[in-house]
């Protein structure tokens, strides 16, 4: 069986740099998730990002939670990337809402996919207007990964912050509604501090 695990974080290093700083959190009954702090500059020069990444999400497949028995081998594997803007809010305490949300699948059977919403229930950081966030589509950032063998791509899906105003009008109106409102009112989705878009 093909250890996952290496191969993503030698896949975020290619991709991000090296991480400068990582922190682990293991909740009872699943597999220890770390997250990974990368910090850059925008490639539209806009200032320096600290981009968070999610490691240990994809050790296991996320399964059908219906399904009387897990596939232990086949089935989608993801890990989590966050991005912000350096310097305009203490964003540490993101580490563990992420961690929550790469364990969702073991713990609540949640398969995670574009245009879903999850929800950490508290604010992402201290003073965060957010506390959930819309699963982006992959391959912007990070390319899949081919494990080899039986095994899916692991896919890397951005998160994007939604204050609870627009995860609600995201129920109604759906995630491709919700990203064009935010592309035609250019809301920095990377920015800690933002507030809702107008959502009249």
């Amino acid at each position: 069986m093909v250890d996952v695990l290496p191969l993503v974080e030698a896949r975020l290093k290619s991709a991000l740099g090296e991480p400068d700083a990582r922190a682990a959190v293991t909740f009872l009954g699943t597999d220890r998730v770390e997250v990974l702090r990368f910090r850059s500059e925008a490639p539209d020069g806009s200032g320096a990002l600290v981009r968070y990444a999610t490691l240990g999400m994809s050790a296991r497949p996320m399964g059908d939670p219906a399904a009387t028995l897990a596939d232990p081998v086949r089935g989608p594997r993801a890990e989590l990337l966050l991005s912000v803007r350096a310097g305009r809010a203490d964003t540490a305490k993101v580490l563990r809402p992420l961690a929550v949300l790469a364990a969702s699948p073991q713990v609540e059977g949640v398969v995670v996919a574009p245009g879903g919403s999850l929800d950490v229930g508290e604010p992402l950081w201290q003073g965060a207007p957010f506390t959930s966030v819309l699963v982006g589509e992959p391959g912007g950032l990070v390319d899949d990964l081919e494990p080899g063998g039986p095994l899916d791509p692991v896919r890397f899906f951005p998160l994007l912050p939604m204050t609870p105003a627009e995860a609600a009008w995201k129920r109604v109106h759906g995630p491709a509604a919700l990203q064009d409102l935010w592309l035609a009112q250019g809301t920095d989705l990377r920015d800690p501090l933002r507030g809702a878009a107008r959502l009249d």
